[in-house]
């Protein structure tokens, strides 16, 4: 368990919600429908997490009144209460204690953040995947955990991009996190990439 409170690192978590796309071939997130990619197995997904301060005010007051579905601790030793507000549609609150410290929130899409060198995604089935470390500062080119590669690239401030490369570097998909941290549940593969430019997958 943690001895003081964390706060999260990156700068987004301050900054209003903005818009982070995914675009991953061959790839079906957990919870995604037949509706959600084309005949050539594309599909387009929007990953964004919130803060406390930054989410709806909706999400918020149905967070209030729900109980969550479940309670999960996390790598760090804090822990996330998962509510599910509608179809495709959760909010997991990481709380530690007694004190809620980020917010992620999946409509339709997944959620990923960086929070002080732990990682986490929420995806669309509600659940979360946590872990700790092994995160690579972009820009550059990095080898993720499923034997894929992310060339990371600064596209401007608190926005990264990052390409994910198959083998013979072809580019499978982009994953850009513009003044908020973006993340994918991608078959298995969790990748989080922070508005500061930091990327991480587990497995």
């Amino acid at each position: 368990m943690m001895t003081t409170r964390r706060t999260v690192r990156s700068a987004a978590l301050a900054a209003v919600v903005a818009a982070a796309a995914l675009s991953l071939t061959g790839f079906q997130s957990g919870g995604a429908s037949g509706a959600d990619r084309d005949g050539a197995g594309v599909r387009t997904v929007a990953a964004h997490h919130v803060t406390a301060s930054t989410a709806s005010t909706a999400s918020s007051a149905s967070a209030r009144k729900a109980s969550p579905v479940r309670t999960q601790k996390l790598a760090d030793g804090s822990k996330a209460e998962i509510y599910e507000l509608g179809a495709q549609h959760y909010l997991a609150k990481i709380i530690s204690r007694g004190d809620v410290l980020a917010t992620l929130e999946t409509n339709d899409r997944d959620a990923g953040l960086d929070a002080n060198d732990m990682f986490v995604v929420l995806t669309l089935d509600g659940q979360v995947h946590s872990w700790m470390g092994g995160g690579h500062q972009g820009p550059g080119t990095f080898k993720l955990a499923g034997g894929w590669t992310a060339k990371v690239t600064k596209v401007g401030e608190l926005r990264y991009r990052a390409q994910i490369l198959g083998h013979g570097g072809a580019v499978y998909g982009t994953l850009e996190a513009n003044e908020q941290d973006a993340g994918v549940d991608a078959n298995g593969v969790y990748i989080v990439l922070s508005a500061g430019g930091v990327i991480s997958a587990h497995m």
